[in-house]
């Protein structure tokens, strides 16, 4: 397309009022964008300042220009002037800016967003030590009482000396090569954080503010939750939080009026019911609406089933599926495609000729576990359930048979978390073994059932029967087992509600070739200070390994120990 002629003579400034008007006659197309003259705000309420910057009146020369031989439209009908809205505002949210925050954060928040300021408790950093990384978009501010208590702690080999140690060095890491000013805040995706918007802000200044009298000033809990106090005053326009795992100061702070919040983010479930069980109860009309263009074979001693349907879509990967009726089923899921699942049956160890060292399944469940802890490719194996319900005795039946009958591991290594229920028995001598002989009474009296069934050879068989199982038995402490790697090793960990995710990631990923890791537990029954049933180590791996294709869950339902041990369970 060629280009149009350079034009030869200057062109004709064009008043503004002539320029409204020529633009409402255009015609519709590209520049006209579909609007009509009736679309066109009057040109009355138009108001200009008289005197215009020589570059604009130069611009607008040469737009008159481009429009001179538009024809000019009569003017229509006085009207009412149109309602002017006021200009945008330029300043920001008091949300947003009632601490400094750098330039380029704050252009990334909305005006209208709820920057909200969180004052963590010394118990929350010590609990998580990356909780400073998980509030989002939201500041965070930490007391100086805080990092005092910090250094009171860091001393030691425990795991809330580990936890604190490490928030000491991320925070050194983060008052690095400050240029702005620690007071200014620190961006807390720094140390490479980037679901972390906020910023962090360190105590430099006295806040003082005025509490109870009757709350002793020395106290560190008194002191944060004045820090928390002062805040609010500070800054009136900002929400200010506290954050603690201590129930009393939580209790305490709302008292004075002062908002505070238990720490969320280390929750794997908001609500217990929805935890995987491991189990789904199918419809009563399974056959009907999944059996047609089912495929059928048999393999291995199982029957195995290639069906797809509306219920395919909730299956997970090694999830126990059973139904009850004329057409009963009790199958494992062994592959999930879309809307097509594989169904294996199971092998019924609730007959005694599949009993295992002596145990049958007494339940569907105990029958689903034992399932699981036969099958060689399972890796790992969580059984979660009330006292009596038989954790203990399965994994422990099912480690002898594959140990010393099958030959399939070497050993069995039996850990558990030394908390107590009542008070501490203090230090213990003796060898590791024996230290842990008190904490391992579950094992004993497990060993003792499995044990007395055997007959043969009179009392010397039985003794020499029980020496070699506990030949073959470990008994090891958590504290020894970092560093270690276990091969063709049956692990069982013990009580693992008392563990933290961290402590079970420690465990877990001892693990070498061959090794078979399960974990039992009752989440109701937790002893470690500030885990809760949502924060419980032992629910953390539940949750993170479901649907894995070589870890199974069940949770046990129905108590087996005795009759009174059921009612105890269930009244007390």
């Amino acid at each position: 397309m060629p280009l149009p002629k350079a034009p030869t003579k200057p062109a004709t400034l064009l008043d503004l009022t002539t320029a409204v008007l020529a633009r409402a006659t255009r015609p519709k197309g590209r520049g006209a964008a579909g609007a009509t003259p009736d679309q066109v705000p009057s040109p009355e309420p138009v108001a200009r300042d008289a005197a215009i910057a020589p570059r604009e009146a130069a611009n607008r020369a040469g737009v008159a220009g481009r429009i001179e031989a538009v024809p000019v439209a009569p003017e229509p009908a006085a009207r009412a002037p149109a309602p002017v809205l006021p200009a945008p505002s330029r300043q920001r949210s008091a949300n947003v800016a009632a601490l400094p925050v750098g330039g380029g954060r704050a252009v990334r928040r909305a005006a209208n967003e709820q920057s909200r300021l969180f004052v963590l408790d010394t118990n929350v950093l010590m609990h998580d030590p990356t909780s400073l990384f998980r509030f989002a978009e939201h500041d965070v501010f930490l007391p100086i009482v805080t990092l005092e208590e910090l250094d009171n702690h860091k001393k030691g080999m425990s795991e809330v000396a580990r936890n604190a140690r490490q928030v000491s060095r991320s925070l050194d890491a983060m008052v690095a090569d400050v240029e702005s000013g620690i007071e200014q805040g620190i961006p807390l995706d720094k140390l490479g954080n980037r679901d972390a918007t906020g910023r962090l802000f360190l105590q430099t200044q006295a806040l003082t503010s005025s509490l109870p009298e009757s709350l002793a000033a020395g106290k560190a809990d008194n002191q944060i939750l004045g820090v928390v106090r002062a805040l609010q005053h500070k800054f009136p326009d900002r929400q200010t939080v506290l954050v603690s795992k201590d129930i009393n100061m939580r209790i305490k702070a709302r008292a004075l009026g002062l908002p505070a919040e238990d720490y969320q983010n280390d929750q794997v479930v908001d609500d217990l019911d929805m935890l995987y069980a491991g189990t789904l109860a199918l419809p009563p009309d399974f056959w009907d609406t999944h059996g047609k263009g089912m495929e059928s074979w048999q393999q291995g001693g199982s029957n195995w089933y290639r069906l797809s349907g509306p219920a395919v879509a909730g299956f997970m990967l090694n999830q126990f599926v059973y139904l009850d009726g004329d057409l009963p089923l009790s199958a494992q899921v062994k592959e999930r495609n879309g809307k097509t699942a594989v169904l294996q049956t199971l092998r019924d160890f609730t007959h005694l000729k599949n009993a295992v060292w002596g145990v049958t399944a007494r339940n569907r469940e105990q029958n689903f576990a034992l399932n699981l802890l036969t099958n060689p490719e399972i890796d790992f194996v969580t059984l979660l359930g009330q006292a009596g319900t038989g954790k203990t005795l399965l994994a422990l039946a099912a480690g002898l048979a594959q140990t010393l009958e099958q030959k399939r591991y070497t050993e069995i290594i039996v850990t558990r978390a030394t908390v107590p229920v009542g008070d501490d028995i203090g230090y213990l001598p003796g060898t590791e073994e024996e230290k842990m002989q008190p904490w391992m009474g579950a094992l004993e009296d497990n060993l003792e059932v499995l044990t007395q069934g055997n007959g043969t050879g009179g009392e010397w068989g039985r003794a020499a029967a029980t020496d070699l199982i506990r030949s073959r038995i470990k008994v090891k402490a958590l504290s020894f087992m970092r560093g270690r790697t276990f091969m063709n090793k049956w692990l069982i960990i013990d009580e693992a509600q008392n563990l933290t995710p961290k402590q079970m990631k420690t465990l877990v990923t001892r693990a070498g070739p061959g090794t078979k890791v399960i974990c039992l537990g009752n989440i109701a029954q937790i002893d470690t200070p500030y885990l809760t049933e949502a924060s419980s180590g032992l629910t953390y791996v539940v949750d993170r390994f479901k649907g894995w294709a070589h870890a199974g869950h069940v949770t046990l339902q129905r108590g087996e120990r005795s009759r009174l041990a059921d009612f105890a369970a269930d009244a007390l």
